[in-house]
């Protein structure tokens, strides 16, 4: 909802009036003064400063300012991105919120400055601080984007899971496979069953087509158990100990029933296969890869300015 209501549309008729009588007012101010000669200079700089008074008003009025605090403005454009996509009774209870937040925050951060707070000094210390290492993350965060290698290598990949298997461990089982979800009704689910444990893939997707009303294939990809509880009526728990004997696993409830055919999985407290494993494995090797490079660059940074003299030790 856009701010320009007719209230709006009044107040900013206002100021236009006001602007335009402003400098017409110095302006013809500034012609008499011209054409009289006793304290024409007196004059002259009083209708300067009317002008330039006028041309601050005009300013602050086509700047879109909505409230000022002490010399600190909130914008239009910024309670407009707060409303978009509301109603007008939505759109005014959050402006008023926001608004009123915003004074308050200013006036009690002036009245900070005005009064004797503690340990001031260290607060100056604190924000030069935080703000010398807001500007060093960013461009580290530059650097790296740019100049870093990104990628990583199969040979790296194999190395670090070989040499660090404790790390790998599942803390839930993880499978490949498919669901099929029937309505209790449907029939030949013997040979669905079949189908499913020889992974007759022609026929399955035929019956499922014809008979399902939901059908799940992931065999190119590994499951959560935490996510197959999205899909099948079961509990972490129940679904773990069933995986550990049985690859075909069929479950109902008053309507459907649901058969979940397992083609690979590595159990709980198994270690990842390594394709599952690689993300993490990637994240460890971009983390210490970017750790030397950013110690590497402050060592070239520091040598430099040794050699430029901007080091100097006394």
């Amino acid at each position: 909802m856009s701010l320009i209501t007719r209230e709006n549309k009044e107040k900013w008729h206002t100021h236009l009036r006001m602007s335009f009588f402003c400098c017409t007012f110095a302006a013809y101010f500034g012609f008499i003064c011209i054409i009289m000669k006793k304290n024409s200079i007196l004059l002259l700089l009083l209708a300067g400063f009317l002008l330039s008074s006028c041309a601050a008003y005009e300013k602050k009025a086509q700047s879109g300012a909505a409230v000022e605090v002490n010399g600190q403005y909130l914008y239009r454009s910024t309670l407009d991105s707060l409303t978009v996509g509301l109603g007008a009774e939505d759109s005014l209870r959050v402006v008023q919120q926001y608004v009123s937040q915003w004074a308050k925050d200013e006036l009690m951060y002036n009245k900070s400055q005005e009064s004797r707070v503690r340990n001031k000094e260290k607060i100056e210390e604190m924000v030069a601080s935080y703000r010398r290492a807001l500007y060093v993350h960013a461009y580290e965060e530059y650097i790296v984007d740019r100049r870093m290698p990104k990628s990583v290598p199969d040979s790296v990949v194999n190395q670090v899971y070989e040499r660090m298997p404790e790390r790998f461990i599942l803390d839930e089982s993880i499978i490949k496979g498919m669901i099929v979800v029937l309505p209790k009704e449907a029939k030949d689910i013997a040979k669905l069953r079949t189908w499913l444990s020889k992974e007759s893939m022609d026929e399955i997707e035929k019956y499922a087509y014809a008979n399902a009303s939901g059908y799940e294939l992931f065999t190119d990809r590994w499951m959560k158990t935490t996510e197959l509880l999205a899909h099948i009526p079961s509990d972490r728990a129940t679904l773990e100990a069933a995986l550990k004997t049985k690859n075909q696993i069929e479950l109902s409830d008053s309507l459907k029933t649901y058969l979940l055919q397992v083609t690979e999985k590595q159990l709980r407290g198994e270690r990842m296969p390594i394709e599952y494993a690689r993300g993490e494995i990637e994240k460890i090797v971009l983390n210490a890869r970017q750790t030397e490079f950013l110690n590497k660059e402050r060592e070239r940074l520091y040598n430099e300015a040794i050699q430029r003299g901007d080091v100097k030790f006394y």
